[in-house]
C-alpha cells in the first residue's frame, strides 16, 4: 500500500504528522556552511519559524515517517493509533528539500520521525539525510535533526557533524509523567542522550579554540520539547525542569507545546487542550529564567503552583514584592532593573549607557519603548515618583494589567524582542 502512494500524499501525511513538534525554531546558526554550493542560513523567505534577532526562516518541517514502534499515549502517531501511514525514503526527503529551496519555499529543513525497527535505524536513517544533502548537493541551509534517544554514540556524532542543531524530546516534565503516558521511554535514557549531545558540542569547541580546526558539531547547540496539559502537572514543575536542563545540558531553548487531543485518547488524558495563554506564560517564564535572573520559586507564585493566566509572570511577582518598589532608574543596579515590569533587557542596557552622561526622565524612558503602563508604578525617574503620583494603592493590580485581548501565535516574540518584560 506503502508504494501506491504518491509523494504528494506522503507529503500531505508527513507535513501534518510533523505539526505536534513546535521545537524548530532555527535560532543559533550563524553562518553558511563553508564550500556549500546551494541554500544559506541567512535571509528572509516564507514565514515558519522565528530566531530571536526577528529573523523569519522558512522550513520545510516533515517527518521521515509517522509509523513508530511505540504507544505514547499523547501521541496520534502511536502504534496502536488508526491515523493514515506513510514514509519516505531518504532520497525523497533530499529531492523535496532542493526542490523546495530552489523554488524559494524554504531556507531550510527540520527532521523527525517515528521510531521504526529500533532507535539506531531510524538515527541512521535520518542521519544519512543530512549527510547526502551536506555531502552529494553542498547544501548549506539550515538542518535541524531531531534525535533519538538509545542510539549509538556514533550516529549521534555524525549526526552533529551534517546538521546545524540536534534536538531530543523530554517529552513530558518528569518521570512520573512518563511513566504514566509513556512508559517504554525514560527519563535517564533521554537525559543522557542530552549530555552526550552537550559533552561532544564542549569537546569541539575546545578543539577550535586549540586550532584543531575540527568540522563544527551542532554550531546551533540543541533543544528539546515538553508537552503541557497532558497531566496534571503544575507550571512549578514544568519550570524546574527547564531551569534544570538549560544549567545542566546547556540547551538553547526549551519549547512548551499545549497537549492537543487526539482520537480514541486514553481516558487518562483530558477531553480539551490547556488554554494558550498558558503555553504564552510558560514561554514568558523561561524568558524569566534565562535572562533576568529570577529562579522558579520566585516565578510561580500562586498556591496552586501554577503561573497567573491573567498577568505575565514578572508582573506577578512585582505585585507581591511592593516592598522592593519603587526602584529609581538613576541608581539601581542592572539586577534591580531588570525585575521592574515593562522595561526589558535591552531596555535595561540602554538605561545604563544613557545614565552616565544625564538623569533620566519619563519622556526617557518612553522614548526607550518602555511599557510605561506597567512600569509607572514600580519606578522613580528624575521627574516622577509613583507615590507622589498616587499610584501606591491596593487596586494596583487593576491600574497595570494590560487589556484582555485575542492573543497572536507570535506574541511571546513580539514581546520578547520589544524588551518589554
Amino acid at each position: 500500500m506503502e508504494r501506491q502512494q504518491t509523494l504528494e500524499t506522503k507529503l500531505s501525511i508527513l507535513a501534518d504528522a510533523a505539526k505536534y513538534d513546535a521545537s524548530c525554531a532555527s535560532s543559533g546558526s550563524g553562518s553558511t556552511r563553508k564550500g556549500s554550493r546551494i541554500g544559506s542560513t541567512e535571509g528572509m523567505g516564507i514565514c515558519h519559524s522565528y530566531t530571536p534577532d526577528g529573523r523569519c526562516i522558512s522550513l520545510l518541517k516533515i517527518l521521515l515517517t509517522n509509523y513508530c514502534i511505540y504507544d505514547c499515549q499523547y501521541c496520534v502517531n502511536r502504534v496502536t493509533s488508526d491515523t493514515p501511514r506513510a514514509r519516505f525514503t531518504v532520497e525523497e526527503i533530499v529531492n523535496l528539500t532542493l526542490d523546495f529551496y530552489k523554488r524559494n519555499y524554504i531556507e531550510g529543513l527540520f527532521l523527525s520521525s517515528g521510531i521504526i525497527q529500533n532507535s539506531d535505524y531510524t538515527m541512521e536513517q535520518l542521519t544519512r539525510v543530512a549527510k547526502t544533502l551536506r555531502t552529494e548537493h553542498r547544501f548549506g541551509g539550515y538542518i535541524h535533526l531531531k534525535t533519538i534517544p538509545g542510539a549509538a554514540d556514533e550516529l549521534m556524532t555524525e549526526a552533529g557533524l551534517w546538521a546545524d542543531r540536534l534536538s531530543v524530546n523530554i517529552e513530558l516534565p518528569t518521570e512520573m509523567d512518563l511513566q504514566q503516558l509513556a512508559p517504554e521511554k525514560n527519563k535517564p535514557e533521554i537525559i543522557t542522550a542530552m549530555t552526550g549531545i552537550k559533552d561532544k558540542i564542549d569537546e569541539n569547541k575546545c578543539e577550535r579554540k586549540a586550532r584543531k580546526r575540527p568540522p563544527k558539531f551542532a554550531p546551533a547547540g540543541q533543544s528539546t520539547q515538553m508537552i503541557v496539559g497532558a497531566t496534571p502537572t503544575p507550571d512549578t514543575e514544568i519550570l524546574r525542569t527547564a531551569s534544570d536542563l538549560y544549567t545542566g545540558q546547556r540547551l538553547r531553548r526549551v519549547y512548551y507545546s499545549a497537549y492537543s487531543p487526539i482520537p480514541h485518547a486514553d481516558a487518562q488524558l483530558p477531553g480539551k487542550s490547556p488554554p494558550l495563554i498558558r503555553e504564552h506564560r510558560l514561554y514568558q517564564a523561561d524568558w524569566l529564567l534565562r535572562f533576568y535572573g529570577f529562579n522558579v520559586d520566585e516565578i510561580a507564585v500562586r498556591e496552586d503552583r501554577n503561573l497567573d493566566l491573567e498577568i505575565d509572570p514578572k508582573l506577578a511577582w512585582a505585585l507581591q514584592q511592593r516592598d522592593y518598589f519603587p526602584v529609581d532608574v538613576n541608581t539601581a543596579s542592572r539586577e534591580q532593573l531588570l525585575r521592574i515590569p515593562g522595561i526589558g533587557a535591552r531596555s535595561v542596557q540602554r538605561i545604563l549607557s544613557i545614565r552616565r552622561h544625564k538623569r533620566l526622565r519619563t519622556d526617557d524612558l518612553k522614548k526607550l519603548r518602555v511599557a510605561w503602563k506597567r512600569a509607572r508604578s514600580f519606578v522613580i525617574t528624575e521627574d516622577y515618583n509613583p507615590a507622589v503620583a498616587n499610584l501606591d494603592h491596593s487596586d494596583l493590580r487593576t491600574i497595570v494589567t494590560p487589556k484582555k485581548k485575542q492573543l497572536s501565535l507570535f506574541d511571546t516574540f513580539d514581546t520578547a524582542l520589544r524588551g518589554e518584560l
